[in-house]
């Protein structure tokens, strides 16, 4: 069977413009979260997210092109930028006929929604601009992003709310595993930090106006975020050919469905994914060093999560590090959970266990090793990245150091 491994990962998020200060961050505790700014704020309940700051386009893109391109299409341009450039890979001839891109994201050009709707709405205007649909589909960003690299492989758009990016990313491993790639850009982005994106959400009644603390007995609920983070992955033989920079070998992939409940998650749902990765890429339960939880800071993810880790894990579960870096970047929704890959690879990669800041009171239904508030130094051979989302759809990927 093919093996299939990382060599190039780039980032832009509520922690830094790159992968590097974005890891640096993680490594301090830093937390992304900040009151937001947009139109109409004053109308929110909800008035804190992980929002990009600073960010001009102009900066990275002509004028003429940012005509074409959604706040969550660029993101996913310069993550990806970074990531391919790492790599060191040119998809040109062969190579580019057999790579494509594969990216996950649950609101798609959202942004581009709520403005159009307000000029239309709430300003009264009768005409839109005409690349209003290229902007806000759901396939925008893998469409720029293969055309922008040669890409002619298989590309497409997954979108399974908060587990669309490890969902993105398991298809790009199977189509590079099963030999129909190989090479595949993979992740996801996403920014839904606008009027109607963060009204819609507070209707759930599961968002917090002070803060995400995961597992924590003091926490009120979840605090979105925005950005992207794209990953290269390579044929193993591929990449050891051409002397790439191994980053981490991605081992598994499993998904699940509670087939249950639109909002409320399954334990068993949750365990049979945890369980499937682990089979998928030959580990046992005492392999995994650290696990980077979904984690949102709600009493139904947090409790469901401890509760599935345990059943899987055993004895053992109290002996694995696992943290939530949402405390730290916000829920990024479809785009989550390639941001927190990062932290998986920083752990495998440099051994840094990223924390779960935010952290006051212990929860006794929540009593993993968490990380609390401050970053380890600890080297670890295997992780697991976990995504449970809304509808009941579950993705574990796992990753080993190589």
């Amino acid at each position: 069977m093919v093996r299939v491994v990382i060599t190039g990962q780039g980032t832009i998020n509520s922690l830094g413009f790159d992968v590097a200060s974005t890891i640096e961050a993680m490594k301090r505790g830093q937390s992304g979260i900040s009151l937001m700014e947009f139109p109409n704020i004053d109308r929110l309940n909800v008035k804190i997210g992980g929002q990009i700051k600073g960010f001009d386009p102009k900066l990275y893109f002509e004028n003429q092109k940012i005509t074409f391109y959604d706040r969550f299409t660029q993101f996913a341009l310069i993550a990806a930028k970074e990531a391919i450039l790492q790599s060191g890979l040119v998809f040109e001839g062969e190579l580019s006929q057999y790579s494509g891109v594969v990216f996950g994201t649950a609101g798609g050009g959202l942004q581009t929604q709520d403005e159009n709707y307000r000029a239309v709405y709430e300003d009264g205007k009768n005409r839109v601009h005409p690349f209003v649909v290229p902007r806000l589909m759901n396939n925008a960003a893998v469409s720029h992003v293969s055309m922008s690299n040669n890409l002619k492989g298989p590309s497409f758009t997954v979108s399974t709310a908060c587990a669309s990016s490890n969902h993105a990313m398991g298809q790009a491993f199977h189509l590079v595993r099963s030999g129909a790639a190989k090479v595949m850009i993979a992740g996801g982005s996403e920014s839904m930090l606008c009027f109607g994106g963060i009204k819609a959400w507070e209707g759930l009644r599961v968002m917090s106006q002070d803060g995400c603390r995961p597992f924590c007995a003091t926490r009120n609920g979840m605090v979105q975020g925005e950005g992207a983070a794209v990953f290269v992955f390579e044929e193993f033989e591929h990449a050891k050919a051409r002397g790439a920079n191994i980053l981490a070998e991605l081992s598994g992939f499993a998904m699940s469905s509670d087939a249950g409940d639109i909002v409320m998650p399954s334990v068993g749902g949750a365990r049979r994914a945890i369980l499937a990765a682990l089979n998928d890429a030959k580990l046992n339960p005492e392999d995994i060093g650290y696990i980077n939880a979904h984690g949102t800071g709600t009493t139904a993810n947090d409790k469901t999560e401890t509760a599935a880790i345990k059943e899987v894990f055993q004895n053992y579960a109290k002996n694995i590090m696992v943290s939530s870096t949402k405390s730290m970047h916000g829920h990024l929704i479809g785009g989550t959970g390639a941001v927190e890959l990062l932290a998986c690879i920083a752990a495998l990669k440099d051994g840094i266990i990223a924390p779960t800041i935010g952290y006051r009171e212990q929860d006794p239904s929540c009593d993993l090793d968490i990380v609390p508030n401050q970053a380890r130094q600890k080297k670890v051979k295997a992780v697991i990245s976990n995504a449970f989302a809304f509808g009941g759809l579950n993705a574990v990927i796992a990753l080993k150091s190589i």
